[in-house]
């Protein structure tokens, strides 16, 4: 196994390869570069899923500084100003940046970019490929361009499982392959390794999913940003399907309302009605069904028998389901989406710890604050992509060595998610409580210590408990019925894992953790 790794000492590491990575190893080029991915290349990630597209403010009507208000008012005051600014600015690099590497985004008749309107944005801002396929026609672009670039290297079904740190640095990557464990001599590591649907019982997002980023980057001693910040989409078709299928926002953009059991537009006294942000849509679901009713989404008046031909993805998940679209009322519920909180960088993807940098879903730039705008994060991803390519490049690694091997404990276990999404929907859903998140923390806290199958999942969910516990004010994705009220000002949290420890102990020992 010593061949391998010394043949690919000094090279970038990027573990991920959804949009952020497949993007930070194009713009690295031909700077040589390890791609290290679990699954095929773009198997296994949200970015593949994504329907909506990318917000980009290319129309006549539009600017960067409408986009900016449009996401400031959605982060629900804890967005990072400059960080935002500084990402939707470089949208139009962004959207050619893609067309180069082969994304072909549809046009109308005369040439321009059809854009379409999601949730909370003031103008049509959405950049569509292949209408609700975005995510999946945007990543195969990239996947062959990748497959076409010599200087990229992919390692397919390895899964990192410890980032190696020597004297407060990044020195390695320890994965495992099939073989047994691998151990690759990097010390400039990027994390694409995307979001954390997957400690949850109702998600959209790929169920393998954990927050392995974060669980990297925390283990590795990295600062962490806004953990408590988990976004619900409101509209997954509610189904027994799993992952649950995805009912794009746009459909609400072309007009489509959502009723309840009984016919009534419950959202119609909400400024925005359909279209009011996501967390605010979210919580008005929850409440329907808490109260034992059901939601549906009617697009028969909006779309009609047009819904086929401009949403066919989503018509067929629905048809796959039963139900007709053009004829039938849509059943869905709230499931977790994204995550705006992840390891804490600056804007060009670094963390706080030398040598690692994190892009995508995985760090939290600051640009979603409470409570992301809808497909700001595809834009994100691209922006960031080549953001931290274009930092690393300046950055020499001269302390690559060509000998590197495993700690001392071995390969840790692969994750075992059984135990964690149970406590996680229970306690951590769209509505939370002190004696919920007491009790989330008490449950586990003993998986973490066990240092077993569990543990590692088990370390992300802890990480959204604890921040979630500190924060007692509800803002933008984070509710709390004990704490309706927002606070006068706004303050971004970072944590690192050792800190957070320390408060799960001390609040596990509390009578609260014993008495939700």
């Amino acid at each position: 196994m010593t061949e391998l790794p010394n043949r690919l000492a000094g090279r970038v590491a990027i573990v991920g390869s959804g949009l952020a990575g497949l993007v930070t190893a194009l713009t690295l080029a031909p700077q040589p570069v390890v791609l290290v991915t679990r699954a095929g290349l773009g198997a296994e990630t949200s970015s593949a899923w994504a329907q909506g597209g990318i917000a980009a403010s290319l129309g006549a009507d539009d600017n960067a500084d409408l986009h900016l208000a449009d996401t400031l008012a959605a982060g629900d005051g804890l967005c990072d100003v400059a960080a935002a600014a500084s990402i939707l600015k470089a949208a139009p690099a962004a959207i050619a940046m893609l067309e180069k590497f082969g994304v072909r985004f549809d046009r109308t008749a005369d040439g321009v970019f059809s854009l379409g309107l999601e949730a909370a944005h003031s103008r049509r801002r959405i950049v569509h490929v292949e209408g609700d396929g975005s995510g999946a026609a945007i990543v195969r672009a990239l996947v062959e361009a990748v497959r076409k670039t010599p200087s990229i290297t992919v390692l397919g079904d390895v899964e990192a499982r410890r980032l190696l740190v020597d004297d407060g640095r990044i020195s390695a990557l320890l994965c495992a392959t099939r073989s047994g464990a691998l151990v690759l001599p990097a010390s400039r590591i990027v994390l694409a390794t995307g979001g954390l649907g997957g400690l949850y019982e109702a998600t959209t997002n790929p169920v393998g999913n954990y927050g392995q980023g974060v669980m990297l980057a925390a283990r590795a001693g990295a600062e962490l940003a806004d953990m408590e910040f988990v976004q619900f989409h409101p509209t997954a078709l509610d189904s027994p399907r799993r992952p649950l299928a995805l009912v794009s926002e746009a459909v609400r953009g072309e007009g489509a309302v959502l009723v309840n059991e009984k016919g009534e537009r419950f959202l119609v006294r909400e400024p925005g009605a359909e279209l009011a942000p996501r967390d605010v849509v979210a919580r008005a679901i929850s409440a329907e069904l808490g109260r034992g009713g059901r939601v549906f989404l009617d697009a028969r008046k909006a779309l009609g028998r047009k819904f086929a031909s401009r949403f066919p993805a989503i018509d067929g998940l629905c048809r796959e389901a039963g139900i007709d679209p053009s004829t039938d009322l849509i059943p869905v519920r709230p499931a977790v989406h994204y995550h705006m909180g992840g390891v804490a960088t600056d804007i060009n993807g670094r963390s706080s710890v030398p040598g690692l940098w994190a892009v995508g879903e995985a760090a939290s730039t600051g640009l979603h604050g409470a409570n992301r705008l809808a497909s700001n994060s595809l834009l994100e991803a691209a922006v960031m992509g080549m953001q931290a390519a274009r930092d690393i490049a300046g950055v020499l690694a001269p302390t690559d060595g060509t000998a590197a091997t495993a700690p001392a404990t071995g390969l840790p276990p692969p994750a075992d998610l059984s135990m964690v999404p149970p406590v996680v929907s229970r306690h951590l859903g769209v509505l939370r409580n002190a004696g919920a998140m007491h009790d989330a923390i008490a449950s586990l806290l003993p998986l973490i210590e066990s240092e077993e199958a569990s543990s590692d999942p088990a370390l992300v969910a802890l990480l959204i408990a604890v921040f979630a516990s500190l924060r007692r004010e509800s803002r933008g994705a984070h509710a709390r019925p004990d704490f309706p009220l927002k606070l006068a000002s706004a303050e971004r949290r970072t944590m690192r894992l050792a800190e957070a420890l320390d408060i799960a102990r001390e609040t596990a020992s509390h009578p609260l953790a014993r008495s939700a």
